[in-house]
């Protein structure tokens, strides 16, 4: 197969995963566009510039450095989530990942498995991924917390503070470009903001100094996709595909377009 056949096969999969993601009426194609977003009440922020690299870090060296972490997590006795636990759930993917996915905390099935973002909120957002022309091996996917609260309550700050440490690291492990927040938790805290997603979603922000050498990476927030679940309209959708295509178009990832 030539290397122009492998593209178009390559844009044809992801059309296919964005209608897949939206529904047929939302296909991006020449002759159905996506419709504008509606005019928001909260002024844009400038787009930021994607962050820079940190300092070089072979992408096994920093595999390494997860895997150590994860240990760390496995033994972490911080707070009560670590006694009615199956397993933590660290995180996974791409260790030299430009994009990371940050949620709120494991569920039962992530609890089960060990694996972020698995079931149903998994299985979308491995469509939402899909939709920007990656996979799950491209990005790293993980959460606030590394233990699943009881009943999957959102996690208190006492238990977000306590997995802090766990989740700064991650990140500067990484280094991504970009980070998208998924849901209020992950937005707020890592954000430091009492706003709410609704006024934040689809505006690009830039991460402070809570984790202090990654001060200035742009962080887009969008809609959790047990949120989408819940509230699977085309106008939930269309925002969170209009979300998503912010960061490709940041990363310089390329839309595709049906001919």
């Amino acid at each position: 197969m030539s290397d122009s056949e492998e593209m178009l096969k390559k844009a044809a999969a992801q059309l296919l995963a964005i209608e897949n993601f939206l529904g047929g009426a939302f296909l991006p194609a020449k002759a159905n566009p996506l419709p504008a977003p509606a005019a928001r009440q909260v002024a844009q922020t400038p787009r930021p510039q994607a962050a820079p690299t940190g300092p070089a870090m072979s992408r096994d060296e920093k595999s390494a450095a997860l895997e150590a972490l994860s240990q760390q997590i496995a033994a972490c006795r911080k707070c009560s989530l670590a006694a009615d636990r199956a397993n933590p759930v660290p995180g996974e993917g791409n260790p030299d990942a430009q994009l990371v996915f940050v949620g709120e905390a494991p569920g039962a099935d992530e609890d089960r498995t060990g694996h972020p973002f698995v079931g149903r909120a998994g299985d979308l957002l491995t469509k939402m991924i899909a939709a920007m022309g990656l996979t799950r091996q491209d990005v790293y996917i993980c959460n606030m917390v590394k233990c699943r609260p009881p009943e999957n309550r959102t996690p208190t700050p006492q238990e977000i503070q306590a997995c802090w440490g766990h989740l700064a690291a991650q990140l500067q492990i990484i280094r991504p470009r970009v980070i998208v927040t998924l849901g209020n938790p992950a937005t707020q805290n890592l954000l430091q903001t009492t706003v709410g997603i609704t006024r934040l979603r689809g505006q690009w922000q830039t991460l402070g100094d809570a984790i202090p050498a990654l001060a200035g990476t742009p962080v887009m927030p969008t809609f959790h996709p047990a949120y989408v679940l819940r509230n699977y309209s085309e106008d939930t959708r269309r925002k969170v595909w209009s979300d998503l295509q912010a960061v490709m178009d940041l990363l310089g990832l390329p839309r595709p377009v049906a001919g």
